[in-house]
Parts: C-alpha cells; structure tokens; sequence
C-alpha cells in the first residue's frame, strides 16, 4: 500500500476527480477526509469506502470560507490526531463572454479555484509544520493553466495562479520537509463532461484536440494523484505534471477519421 496510515484531506470529493481519488486512496491505505458543500453525496461517497473496508469520513466544508476550513482542519485533526495529505481538487467554473463576467462571478471562481487552495494549504501545513510531518500537499489545475478559452477567463486565471501558488508555496515549505505540486488534467469524463460529449459534433471536436483520441477517466486521474501523494514522487516538489492525453502538444485538431 502506498499510503498506509497516511491521513489526506481531499476536497471537491463528493463527485467525479475528487471522489475517484478518495476511493484510490483509500484502497492505498490512507485514512479519508472527504470534503464538499453536500452533505447527502459526501456521506453516502464515505459510507461506500467504509463499506469497502477503508477508513473515510466526510465533513462538509465550502473552501471559499476560511472559517468552513478552519472546521475542517480541526476536526480532522481531532478525528484522526495528524494530516499528511491534502488534495485540493475543489473547483468550479464560469463560462461567459468577456464583457458578461461580473466581479460576483470573478469572485467566485477566485474564492474556490484560487483562494480557497491557499487557505487550506495554509492551515493543514501549520498543522505539519507543528508535528514535524513531511507532508504533502497536491493542488488540481488544468491544462488551462497554460492554454485558455475567450469564454473561461476567470477560471483560466485561477488555474494559472494555482500553478504559480504551487511553486511559491514550495518554496516556502521546503524546509519542513513539506511538498508541494500539481496535477493538471486535459478533458476527464465527469458528469459534466459526459453531457457535453452527449453532443456528437462537439464530442468531435473535442477529440480531434486529443493526440490519445479519448477522454480521461476519473481514475486515471486519481492514480496520478496517488503517486504524487506517495513516496514515489519523492523528489517531485513545485511541479505540475499534465495527464492531459497530448491536449498540450497539439498546435491543430488532428483529422478525425470516417
């Protein structure tokens, strides 16, 4: 097992990334906190890994609410004595022109996908730094961190803060022994994915985008993250690795076959 007694926070785990990295985890050995705004979904998604012979609870927390969070931390520290991993997957998005995006929406997206990030970050690493834990700490991006879309504007802007805060904060946790990386995803089939890919025409252009020609599954996401939680990335601290199926390396759609 490569996370055996380890203890991580994962948040955004009631659904699609962040559950499927809950249920890796678990199979690894790690006790689970999963986190999320419903409570009915996060209980039942702890219930099923219980019922499968890990170790998870869910405590509800809305990361774009420091004293949600500051909840967070302290009773999973109560519940389990440590914090090992935290997995910040929680994220949302806001799709419009630019002329249409609100400083509500802006806020928004900046509140979870950015800010919420720092907080938690902030708040499990003092709880490492206090017990001398060489924990680890996995902030979930996108390929548009680096890439971008005229309608995603703040959500572009976000992931690629995330990725600039994952190398600050490497930085500055590195003499505690703590690690700091990312992992940032091309298209995975969420729940939301699947009903765009429910579109034929737009499943095609999305695919001709794609060198592999699929789209992720959430686990294979989840093994990603696995490994960056683990040992196995030992001497990984302020990266980001892309599972993006070649999105990144393709300049044009590739022709699709008939």
């Amino acid at each position: 097992m490569k996370l055996k007694d380890k203890v991580s926070i994962i948040t955004g785990a009631t659904m699609g990334i962040g559950l499927a990295c809950a249920e890796e985890f678990a199979v690894e050995g790690s006790k689970v906190v999963l986190t999320g705004r419903s409570v009915d979904l996060g209980e039942n998604a702890a219930k099923e890994i219980r019922d499968k012979g890990g170790d998870a609870i869910f405590i509800r927390c809305d990361v774009s609410q420091n004293d949600q969070i500051q909840n967070l931390v302290k009773k999973t520290v109560e519940h389990y004595g440590r914090i090992d991993v935290v997995v910040n997957n929680a994220g949302v998005n806001h799709s419009a022109n630019f002329f249409d995006i609100s400083e509500d929406d802006w806020d928004w997206v900046m509140s979870v996908d950015l800010k919420g990030t720092f907080l938690l970050s902030q708040a499990a690493a003092r709880v490492m730094v206090e017990q001398k834990i060489p924990g680890v700490i996995i902030n979930m991006t996108s390929v548009m961190a680096v890439l971008a879309l005229a309608d995603q504007v703040p959500y572009c802007a976000a992931k690629g803060g995330a990725n600039q805060l994952t190398k600050a904060m490497a930085l500055a946790l590195s003499d505690y022994g703590i690690r700091v990386n990312a992992i940032g995803p091309g298209p995975v089939l969420t729940d939301l994915m699947k009903r765009v890919v429910n579109n034929k025409e737009k499943e095609a252009e999305l695919l001709g985008r794609l060198p592999l020609g699929r789209i992720a599954e959430c686990s294979e996401i989840a093994r990603t993250t696995v490994f960056m939680a683990s040992d196995d990335s030992s001497f990984f601290t302020g990266q980001c690795i892309y599972p993006d199926g070649g999105r990144m390396i393709q300049a044009f759609s590739r022709k699709q076959e008939k």
